[in-house]
């Protein structure tokens, strides 16, 4: 049947056109507020578009694409993602207590939290979970995310869970009731030398201060009288905590932080009392990773004169965001500030609004411009210059925290072969292999950490099966590769091994030998007149090598 295009269109165009007063436009104003002509944007995308479409996806998708307008750290999260942002510096969450990896498919307990569910009813490190509450784990592809949500629940509700102990006849089955599990920021606290301490800190959360203040009067119980504190990678937090810390070695009255924004007035966060580390030496270490309130920190200790700060050049967070709650558990975090150091430094580095894609790339950028590897590489200019308060030596702003002594990444021993192993989780699953069939010895010969660090070594045997677990995956061996890289895989084979049999302290405590940057704090730390040459009115300022 030949269709009469000449009677149907016009009778399709009236229709069209019938249907445009259905829903007229509102009358002509000069002025039309935003707020009205998103919501009519909403509403005529809900009435009239060609598909069904979900308004609270829409409406999400908007208030996105604005906040990208704005800057780089003003965002939206909805009700999950709120709820995995803030878990994490809230200090705890509610769950059965367990530190596991993935490996093969298997979930691996590395550790039970001391005094939680699971260690109450008897679960053991060196477990393999094979289900909880009927969903199967073991043999599936699962990510870390999809576990923890598996696991975790509300404080009182059960999960029941099957296990596959080493040496059992059988899958073991445990009951294990939820409870609040905390989540440490301090991830190592130890002596790095006769009378330094070392301290870790992973995030800036509500716990944060009290684990510090603990680990620093367990160190002074052992001799500690100077202290290294590790921020590198440590992406931030609460700026409070960041107070809070500075707090522990600053004099009263010192400056931390000051904040300023168009619809607020300045304010100084001062301390109110002298810290009970306001005397003895501090070095801070920091990254290109370090980030937000270890800024603040890092820039505290610097500009106040009160420590070292070693490295390389920070990240460059210097915006606050307020967050906005929504009744459904979203969130909006709208930076309602910027965060000045005591000398008045912006840490804020360059944006522009909406080109967020630039700014992700910056730090690739550094690298490419060698600055990881060159102190020579960063330039500021004259116009950014700030001076220290007491010492007045130079200081710079506008991009992060400069540190006082510069350190490259080193690259030397590192591989090819040794990526591969790693991002395969060869090195961790041959680690796990060797503690399976050797743990109870293992506890018989080191029954403290001390013993362990001093005496364990990794043996030919051990490094003749991560070659062989290798090849079996694919790994191509490659000789030379091999032995540059091997003086990290025995280290960190060492260190994954001690953290399972102890504490995420002695991870660190063995590991850190391979960075360069707790070498030169602790050499720093160590030797009073290299110290006193950097915090002096004759020192040159921030990046000195």
């Amino acid at each position: 049947m030949k269709i009469n295009t000449k009677r149907i269109l016009p009778a399709m165009l009236a229709f069209v056109a019938a249907a445009g007063t259905a829903f007229s436009a509102p009358p002509l104003k000069p002025e039309f507020p935003p707020i009205q002509k998103l919501n009519y944007a909403e509403q005529i995308i809900e009435k009239f578009y060609v598909d069904t479409v979900n308004s609270n996806d829409i409406v999400e998708a908007g208030i996105v694409a604005m906040l990208k307008k704005l800057d780089p750290h003003s965002t939206y999260t909805n009700p999950e993602e709120t709820r995995e942002l803030t878990e994490p510096l809230q200090g705890n969450f509610s769950g059965i207590g367990i530190q596991f990896n993935m490996l093969n498919d298997t979930l691996y307990v590395v550790q039970t939290v001391p005094g939680g569910p699971s260690e109450k009813v008897g679960l053991l490190a060196g477990d393999r979970i094979l289900s909880a509450n009927d969903t199967i784990i073991s043999g599936v592809k699962k990510k870390n995310t999809d576990i923890q949500k598996i696991l975790r629940g509300p404080k009182g509700s059960v999960v029941n869970v099957n296990v596959l102990r080493k040496g059992a006849k059988g899958p073991i089955e445990f009951r294990i009731v939820r409870d609040d599990i905390p989540i440490a920021s301090v991830d190592a606290s130890f002596m790095a030398a006769p009378g330094v301490g070392y301290i870790r800190v992973s995030r800036f959360g509500e716990s944060t201060f009290d684990e510090v203040r603990k680990a620093l009067a367990e160190l002074a119980g052992k001799g500690m009288r100077d202290v290294i504190v590790d921020l590198e990678d440590n992406g931030g937090g609460y700026l409070k905590a960041a107070y809070d810390l500075a707090g522990l070695f600053l004099d009263a009255g010192d400056t931390v932080v000051f904040t300023k924004g168009v619809r607020v007035e300045p304010f100084y966060y001062r301390t109110v009392a002298d810290g009970p580390m306001n005397r003895g030496r501090v070095v801070v270490m920091v990254n290109q990773f370090s980030a937000s309130a270890s800024e603040i920190l890092a820039g505290a200790m610097q500009d106040n004169d009160r420590g070292v700060v070693v490295g390389r050049r920070t990240f460059g967070k210097g915006l606050v965001q307020r967050p906005f709650p929504f009744p459904d558990g979203s969130m909006i975090r709208l930076t309602t500030q910027r965060y000045y150091t005591p000398s008045g430094r912006s840490i804020q580095k360059p944006y522009v609004a909406g080109e967020e894609d630039s700014y992700e790339h910056e730090l690739i950028d550094r690298l490419q411009h060698g600055e990881y590897t060159n102190a020579d590489s960063v330039h500021f200019a004259d116009s950014l210059r700030y001076e220290t308060l007491r010492l007045r030596r130079p200081v710079y702003g506008g991009g992060g925290i400069m540190p006082d002594r510069f350190v490259a990444v080193d690259t030397t021993k590192y591989s090819d072969y040794y990526r591969d192993i790693v991002a395969k989780g060869l090195l961790n699953q041959s680690c796990v292999n060797y503690i399976d069939e050797n743990r109870k010895a293992l506890r018989k010969k080191y029954r403290t950490e001390d013993s362990f660090v001093e005496q364990f070594t990794v043996t030919p045997e051990m490094l003749d099966g991560l070659r062989a677990l290798g090849e079996k995956e694919g790994v191509k061996f490659d000789q030379e590769q091999y032995d540059r890289s091997l003086p990290v895989i025995q280290t960190i084979m060492k260190a994954l091994i001690g953290r399972d049999l102890f504490t995420q302290s002695t991870y660190f405590r063995i590991a850190n030998v391979l960075n360069p940057v707790y070498g030169e704090a602790v050499r720093i730390i160590t030797t009073p007149a290299e110290y006193d040459a950097v915090l002096s009115p004759q020192s040159s300022g921030a990046g000195n090598r």
